[in-house]
């Protein structure tokens, strides 16, 4: 097939959203959206609507074994980059249901690419750095993942596993990317979202806290989306996991980067002292050696163009700020 035709799944989300608006940036072939929610807000905080338009959108369930296949058979289908997931919150508040969505409904993505007939040429999906466990300051290289600290994690360990014996088995090719704490407009679900929250509180003028300290690996969302997009394209066949990396700072640096786009926010924008305990930086020669250099955009040049997003879109009354009070 010449044309390439991407389902998108989760593409409601955060990562969904930017995946979306790179996609259609760089006319890279159709794109369908899947996600359970109807509600295409975070895609109206970065897209305008004749963009959205662009796009066919697709409501259901993962966890459906029956969802899918008729989807991928109705727009033809080639590639999927599989976003669709419930975050550690969820996942601690309710094991059962995180499983379901987590890991049968990956499963359900791995099974409908299987019996596509060939039509599915390639799966991206969304890993995490939570199947590590805490570790000292060096950079972090795939083969040290384990003793996660969340069922999130070892969900997104299974799914790992699932995948390789996917290939296995059955020649089912995939990438999946671990990326640690991303940034950019619509993060606002999680304690890894808090750095962003934070700059849309200077935007607005409130005082934020954000819940932990150390360091930790900032990944601008577009080149989380551009890694998750070169990896759909990609044409290596196997059952690759790669770690995504952006540039390892202390929360103290992002808040001095806040405090230079917004000089009034000064003293208000604060951090707890507690480190997270997953890696404060991954190292990702692995996926440049494979897929080639990644775009890595500065922490600097990312909080610049997140803050301008906020301020346009605050200027224009469409700015939410209910998640600053969580």
């Amino acid at each position: 097939m010449d044309t390439k035709t991407y389902l998108i799944t989760g593409a409601h989300g955060f990562i969904g959203a930017w995946t979306v608006k790179r996609l259609l940036a760089a006319d890279a072939g159709k794109v369908v959206m899947f996600d359970r929610s109807s509600d295409p807000r975070r895609l109206r905080l970065i897209m305008d609507e004749d963009e959205i338009e662009q796009t066919s959108f697709v409501a259901g369930d993962i966890t459906d074994a029956k969802t899918l296949p008729p989807i991928i058979e109705q727009h033809a289908v080639t590639h999927i980059i599989h976003l669709a997931g419930l975050q550690v919150p969820s996942c601690k508040a309710d094991p059962r249901m995180g499983a379901m969505v987590n890991v049968i409904g990956t499963i359900n993505v791995f099974e409908a690419a299987l019996h596509s007939g060939g039509q599915v040429q390639h799966i991206a999906y969304a890993s995490s750095a939570a199947v590590f466990g805490a570790s000292d300051d060096t950079p972090q290289t795939e083969d040290k993942a384990g003793n996660t600290g969340s069922h999130y994690g070892a969900f997104k360990r299974c799914n790992e596993d699932n995948a390789r014996i996917y290939f296995q088995d059955n020649n089912i090719s995939s990438i999946g990317l671990r990326p640690l704490t991303v940034y950019g407009t619509g993060r606002d679900f999680g304690v890894t979202s808090d750095p962003t929250k934070a700059m849309k509180a200077a935007v607005v003028g409130r005082p934020f806290h954000i819940r932990f300290g150390g360091r930790t690996d900032f990944l601008y969302a577009a080149d989380c989306a551009d890694a998750f997009i070169r990896s759909a394209d990609s044409n290596q066949p196997g059952a690759f996991v790669f770690n995504l990396h952006g540039e390892t700072a202390a929360i103290a640096d992002i808040i001095a980067e806040i405090e230079k786009e917004a000089p009034e926010a000064k003293g208000t924008i604060t951090h707890a002292e507690n480190i997270m305990p997953i890696p404060a930086e991954l190292d990702d020669s692995a996926i440049v050696a494979t897929l080639g250099n990644i775009p890595h955009t500065s922490l600097a040049q990312g909080v610049q163009e997140t803050m301008a997003r906020f301020r346009l879109l605050h200027s224009e009354g469409r700015l939410d700020t209910a998640d600053l009070d969580v």
